[in-house]
Protein backbone atom coordinates (compact mmCIF):
# COMPACT_ATOMS: atom_id res chain seq x y z
CA UNK A 1 0.00 0.00 0.00
CA UNK A 2 1.23 3.34 -0.85
CA UNK A 3 0.30 6.75 0.36
CA UNK A 4 -1.47 8.07 -2.64
CA UNK A 5 -4.12 5.07 -2.36
CA UNK A 6 -4.35 6.39 1.64
CA UNK A 7 -5.54 10.10 1.03
CA UNK A 8 -9.01 10.22 1.21
CA UNK A 9 -8.69 14.12 1.39
CA UNK A 10 -7.09 14.56 -2.23
CA UNK A 11 -4.00 16.27 -0.38
CA UNK A 12 -1.50 14.68 -3.06
CA UNK A 13 -3.64 15.57 -6.50
CA UNK A 14 -1.98 19.14 -6.28
CA UNK A 15 1.93 19.48 -6.68
CA UNK A 16 2.63 22.21 -4.57
CA UNK A 17 6.36 20.85 -4.05
CA UNK A 18 9.27 21.38 -6.39
CA UNK A 19 10.82 17.95 -5.80
CA UNK A 20 9.85 14.53 -6.62
CA UNK A 21 7.76 13.93 -4.04
CA UNK A 22 5.56 15.97 -0.98
CA UNK A 23 7.13 17.85 1.18
CA UNK A 24 4.71 17.24 3.94
CA UNK A 25 2.43 14.66 4.36
CA UNK A 26 -0.40 13.48 6.08
CA UNK A 27 0.09 11.11 9.33
CA UNK A 28 -2.74 8.73 7.84
CA UNK A 29 -1.62 8.26 4.23
CA UNK A 30 1.97 7.09 5.71
CA UNK A 31 -0.17 4.34 7.83
CA UNK A 32 0.18 0.90 6.41
CA UNK A 33 2.82 1.60 3.93
CA UNK A 34 5.19 -0.26 2.39
CA UNK A 35 8.72 -0.62 3.72
CA UNK A 36 11.65 -2.11 1.93
CA UNK A 37 15.78 -2.29 2.22
CA UNK A 38 17.73 -1.37 -0.39
CA UNK A 39 18.22 -4.53 -1.82
CA UNK A 40 14.24 -4.30 -3.02
CA UNK A 41 13.35 -6.56 -0.46
CA UNK A 42 10.04 -6.33 1.61
CA UNK A 43 10.45 -5.72 5.06
CA UNK A 44 7.05 -4.21 6.32
CA UNK A 45 4.83 -2.03 6.73
CA UNK A 46 4.24 1.01 8.47
CA UNK A 47 1.56 0.37 11.29
CA UNK A 48 2.52 3.29 13.83
CA UNK A 49 3.84 6.81 13.81
CA UNK A 50 4.79 8.30 17.33
CA UNK A 51 5.48 11.84 17.72
CA UNK A 52 7.66 13.30 20.38
CA UNK A 53 4.79 15.73 21.87
CA UNK A 54 7.31 18.15 23.21
CA UNK A 55 9.43 18.78 20.27
CA UNK A 56 6.50 18.44 18.07
CA UNK A 57 8.45 15.80 15.50
CA UNK A 58 7.93 12.25 14.18
CA UNK A 59 10.69 10.52 16.85
CA UNK A 60 9.42 6.98 15.40
CA UNK A 61 7.71 4.63 12.35
CA UNK A 62 6.64 1.16 13.99
CA UNK A 63 7.14 -1.26 11.43
CA UNK A 64 5.64 -4.79 11.10
CA UNK A 65 7.68 -7.89 10.38
CA UNK A 66 7.90 -11.39 9.72
CA UNK A 67 3.79 -11.85 10.18
CA UNK A 68 2.64 -14.76 8.56
CA UNK A 69 -1.14 -14.63 8.19
CA UNK A 70 -1.54 -12.25 11.05
CA UNK A 71 1.05 -14.46 12.97
CA UNK A 72 4.22 -14.50 14.84
CA UNK A 73 4.69 -9.96 13.80
CA UNK A 74 7.04 -8.40 15.70
CA UNK A 75 7.14 -4.83 15.66
CA UNK A 76 10.10 -2.75 15.40
CA UNK A 77 10.03 1.34 16.45
CA UNK A 78 12.90 2.76 13.36
CA UNK A 79 14.04 6.37 14.23
CA UNK A 80 11.97 8.06 11.50
CA UNK A 81 15.50 9.53 10.26
CA UNK A 82 16.32 6.38 8.77
CA UNK A 83 13.49 6.15 6.81
CA UNK A 84 13.92 7.38 3.27
CA UNK A 85 10.79 8.18 0.80
CA UNK A 86 11.54 6.20 -2.28
CA UNK A 87 9.10 8.41 -4.70
CA UNK A 88 9.12 6.26 -8.02
CA UNK A 89 8.13 3.19 -5.95
CA UNK A 90 5.64 4.89 -3.29
CA UNK A 91 7.02 3.70 -0.71
CA UNK A 92 9.88 4.15 2.17
CA UNK A 93 13.48 2.62 1.85
CA UNK A 94 15.39 1.75 5.22
CA UNK A 95 18.90 0.84 4.81
CA UNK A 96 18.43 -2.60 6.97
CA UNK A 97 19.34 -6.14 5.44
CA UNK A 98 16.17 -8.32 6.60
CA UNK A 99 18.48 -10.14 8.83
CA UNK A 100 19.45 -7.54 10.47
CA UNK A 101 16.37 -6.49 11.21
CA UNK A 102 15.57 -9.78 13.03
CA UNK A 103 18.20 -9.34 15.09
CA UNK A 104 16.59 -5.48 16.13
CA UNK A 105 15.40 -4.62 19.44
CA UNK A 106 11.69 -5.24 18.74
CA UNK A 107 8.70 -5.90 20.78
CA UNK A 108 5.19 -7.69 20.12
CA UNK A 109 1.76 -5.77 20.12
CA UNK A 110 1.15 -6.55 24.04
CA UNK A 111 4.37 -5.24 25.00
CA UNK A 112 5.15 -1.96 23.65
CA UNK A 113 8.24 -0.24 25.41
CA UNK A 114 7.76 3.57 27.05
CA UNK A 115 8.64 5.42 24.13
CA UNK A 116 9.09 8.29 26.66
CA UNK A 117 11.37 6.96 29.21
CA UNK A 118 15.04 7.69 27.04
CA UNK A 119 16.74 5.21 28.88
CA UNK A 120 14.14 2.80 26.87
CA UNK A 121 15.01 4.21 23.89
CA UNK A 122 18.71 4.62 23.81
CA UNK A 123 19.41 0.57 22.35
CA UNK A 124 16.97 1.88 19.52
CA UNK A 125 18.90 4.60 18.53
CA UNK A 126 22.28 3.21 18.85
CA UNK A 127 21.34 0.29 16.55
CA UNK A 128 20.29 2.05 13.44
CA UNK A 129 23.07 4.29 14.15
CA UNK A 130 25.55 1.52 13.95
CA UNK A 131 24.51 -1.39 12.11
CA UNK A 132 27.15 -2.66 9.92
CA UNK A 133 26.91 -4.55 6.83
CA UNK A 134 26.31 -8.56 7.16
Amino acid sequence: MNYETRDTYGMYKTNFHTGPGPQIMGADTLLGNDVYNLNDEDIGDIKEIMLDVASGEIAYAVLSFGAFLGMGEKLFAVPWSELKLDTAGKRFTLDVSKEQLKNAPGFDKDHWPNFADRTSTTGIQSYYKKKSPN
